[in-house]
């Protein structure tokens, strides 16, 4: 039984979290990720919807097996779901996190690899790793601080307490929240939109906004030509600028370019 599907639709991939009752994150589903994003990357999708089947999007880690396991053997799995997490993280696409009821643990250090997250009104987010005593060992601590500060992050980890998603947009974690029942029509709405639009314009920029968080202005600074440069030799750019100046010549209003992700 799959952990995790993944379908490809008119340029838009959708990744679905579905590991019933509680949707949680382990070794099968880890790998199951790994593949979806190998057919992603030979395919012509062009931007990623993240949600998840039932009513939560995942309560985090499977930890059944967790006792059983020696520290070493504990240490190579965490390993591999980080180098997995951030090959999500890292993906040349603009990504969208769906997320309905609850979203804990494994399950929030996901979401907040896609670059967006949209979330349901009734959902509530949260760290349980205080509960058992551990960290959040998927880098969630250090994200929610990129997104919402050190207070924060620091908060909200250290008590464990659940977040609602109002609370979530409020701080800046979650971009949107929608009623219930229009999350995933509102939310492959978006994607749709943005699996039209410069593909390679957003890789660039996720590109930049990962060189910013790793060393702050500087840094960007100073890769940002190496990275912005050859996006003018795509289709989309060339394409894109011509028919802005042409209209530009022709006292026009600027039509939308028909981008094509090349």
């Amino acid at each position: 039984m799959t952990h995790l599907t993944c379908t490809i639709d008119h340029h838009v991939a959708i990744i679905t979290l579905n590991n019933a009752p509680q949707n949680r994150i382990g070794d099968q589903m880890v790998e199951e990720l790994a593949a979806a994003m190998a057919r992603i990357a030979s395919s012509e999708a062009r931007a990623v919807l993240l949600c998840a089947a039932g009513p939560d999007f995942s309560f985090g880690g499977d930890i059944l097996s967790w006792p059983e396991r020696s520290r070493s053997e504990l240490r190579a799995t965490f390993e591999r779901y980080m180098d997995v997490f951030n090959q999500f993280e890292r993906l040349p696409l603009p990504v969208v996190a769906a997320v309905q009821g609850l979203c804990f643990g494994g399950g929030l250090e996901l979401a907040l690899r896609a670059d967006m997250i949209f979330a349901s009104s009734s959902a509530r987010f949260g760290h349980p790793e205080q509960t058992l005593g551990i960290v959040t060992l998927l880098g969630g601590i250090y994200r929610v601080a990129e997104r919402a500060g050190r207070a924060r992050a620091s908060e909200w980890a250290l008590t464990s307490e659940q977040i609602s998603a109002a609370a979530m947009e409020h701080a800046g974690v979650v971009n949107k929240v929608f009623p219930d029942a229009d999350l995933l029509a509102e939310s492959r709405a978006f994607v749709e939109k943005l699996a039209m639009g410069p593909t390679r314009a957003y890789a660039a920029h996720k590109v930049l906004l990962r060189a910013w968080a790793n060393g702050g202005v500087a840094a960007a600074d100073e890769i940002m030509f190496d990275i912005a440069m050859p996006v003018f030799d795509s289709r989309d750019a060339t394409g894109g600028i011509v028919s802005a100046v042409d209209a530009m010549k022709a006292g026009r209003p600027r039509p939308s370019f028909p981008f094509d992700g090349q």
